[in-house]
């Protein structure tokens, strides 16, 4: 019996605490953490390679047994979410048993090939840039609220495919409207510090920690936003009060459908929930409602591609949902622990149709007392709706167009993987692609590949996410003539036009190209 519980125990032991950086841990970092955690990226530390994360250990035990990290504030239960960034409960176990025992690396020709990201943006540089000159913040007082209206001197129409707004100085960009003037008349306003923004057409958003913004495309299903010529871009920017002196020139990066491109819908954005009666009395939590429709619901069938709830400080949960004719929920997100530096559209992984009829609903909770940690005021004073930082609202965006019969088939995070040519590499000395672009099929060599290597060969699209496993620890044979891309993701969905990257492992040494899918 004695001999029994020793093996017992041995066993556990082997079986229970296996887990190495290499063969369990890279995948989930490379998964949920690298898209932010890379060199460049908008986290302080890169999260590449297990010499950066072996000295963060202690950090990420703590970011995730307190759910801190990866920031992820929608409720999965709720509403499933496109490139969603939680832990699932497998993950985490792996993640804690293998820092628990001392986070050991194993073998380094198992780990899988890393992600390729281009620096200092997620998308690269893009059909166009639009960057609004040097400002100095004059928000000493009280925020600085500023529009900037810069022409765009298209020489044709074009239809925006993807979109990302970088921040000039993050430290001090509260948020960062983006909206398109078609008649090209709004004018730069940056006397009075109270702009609000033009009356235009609203392309998307930054606020902290939110995310490039790609438009779902794929046979049959293509969406976007026109910017026509003679238009202007608009920035309604956002600087903090306690922020004076600090300069910013926030850019945004679009990148085009070819001009040729046909059977592009159209996607609207606006803020459809809003409640502008906020009354929130000092030490008391308060509930708060906003409600879109009347009593006889929205008038036409509605594709609703995703959303965006906005509170300030003293925000504590937010949910935002449709009831539709038959009095049936259609569930757009539940956030139970709001947090203010962590917002973003949240694409849905199917779209929401919302049909005729159907009344939009927005529940919101507001902490204003001393236990709330974020309030910004001790002791706390009475709230009420309003643009500044300190001030409070209650806001929910949405991206929608208008209903076509099977849009809820699609699965909108398939349709958003889009490659970039832009993506530096400087790896690509000893790699042979062929054909350069490629339509249906793909053959993939490098130079170094010599008989009895272990190779494992990924293919990644611009933001990380893991496109298809064309090698896995495969040993390279007498006969190999290289690997071989049909253009599929694992999951056997047709990827969109664009640019990828192929990254190896070469026996625990890394290297990365790119190529083109037309």
């Amino acid at each position: 019996m004695k001999n029994f519980t020793t093996l017992l125990f041995a066993l556990i032991a082997t079986t229970g605490f296996s887990q190495t950086w290499s063969d369990d841990v890279a995948s989930i970092v490379y998964n949920k953490c690298a898209k932010c955690h890379h060199d460049g990226g908008i986290a302080p530390t890169s999260l590449m390679t297990y010499a950066e994360v072996s000295p963060m250990a202690g950090a990420m035990y703590d970011a995730i047994i307190t759910e801190e990290m990866p920031p992820w504030p929608p409720s999965d239960d709720y509403q499933e979410y496109s490139h969603k960034r939680s832990l699932s409960s497998a993950e985490k176990t792996t993640m804690l048993a293998w820092l628990d025992n001392g986070y050991p690396e194993g073998n380094s020709a198992n780990t899988p090939p890393p992600p390729v990201f281009n620096p200092g943006s997620l998308l690269g540089n893009g059909d166009l840039i639009v960057q609004i000159p040097t400002y100095m913040s004059k928000a000493n007082n009280q925020d600085d609220y500023v529009c900037f209206s810069v022409p765009v001197g298209l020489a044709q129409d074009r239809t925006i495919r993807a979109v990302e707004i970088v921040p000039g100085n993050r430290a001090i960009v509260h948020h960062a409207l983006i909206y398109v003037d078609e008649t090209g008349t709004y004018q730069t306003d940056t006397i009075g510090g109270d702009c609000m923004g033009p009356d235009a057409k609203l392309i998307g958003g930054y606020t902290p920690g939110s995310s490039p913004m790609v438009f779902p495309s794929g046979p049959g299903f293509k969406l976007g936003m026109d910017i026509p010529t003679g238009s202007n871009i608009v920035f309604g920017m956002h600087y903090p009060e306690g922020s004076y002196g600090e300069y910013d020139s926030t850019k945004v990066i679009f990148h085009f459908y070819p001009t040729n491109e046909v059977g592009i819908r159209q996607v609207s954005a606006d803020p459809i929930l809003q409640n502008w009666g906020l009354s929130l009395p000092p030490d008391q939590i308060t509930n708060a409602t906003a409600q879109y429709g009347g009593a006889s619901g929205i008038p036409v069938d509605v594709s609703v591609l995703s959303v965006f709830p906005h509170m300030h400080l003293i925000g504590e949960s937010i949910k935002a949902y449709a009831l539709d004719p038959q009095d049936d929920t259609i569930k757009y997100i539940d956030i139970d622990h709001w947090d203010f530096h962590w917002q973003d559209f949240y694409f849905f992984r199917h779209i929401q149709k919302t049909p005729a009829g159907s009344v939009l609903h927005a529940e919101a909770v507001y902490n204003n007392t001393t236990n709330n940690h974020h309030n910004p005021f001790d002791p706390p004073i009475h709230v009420y709706a309003g643009e500044s930082t300190t001030d409070e609202m209650l806001m929910v965006y949405f991206h929608y167009l208008l209903y076509q019969a099977g849009d809820e088939n699609y699965d909108l995070e398939s349709l958003m993987n889009v490659g970039l040519t832009e993506i530096s590499n400087d790896n690509n000395g000893d790699w042979s692609v062929y054909p350069v672009p490629f339509t249906d099929q793909l053959t993939i060599n490098n130079e170094l590949l010599q008989q009895g290597d272990r190779v494992s060969v990924y293919v990644y699209d611009f933001q990380g996410k893991l496109i298809k496993q064309l090698a896995n620890q495969t040993l390279i044979s007498s006969s190999f003539s290289g690997f071989v891309w049909d253009g599929t993701s694992d999951q056997g969905a047709t990827v969109a036009k664009g640019s990828y990257t192929v990254s190896m492992n070469r026996n625990g040494s890394f290297s990365s190209t790119t190529v083109v899918k037309q």
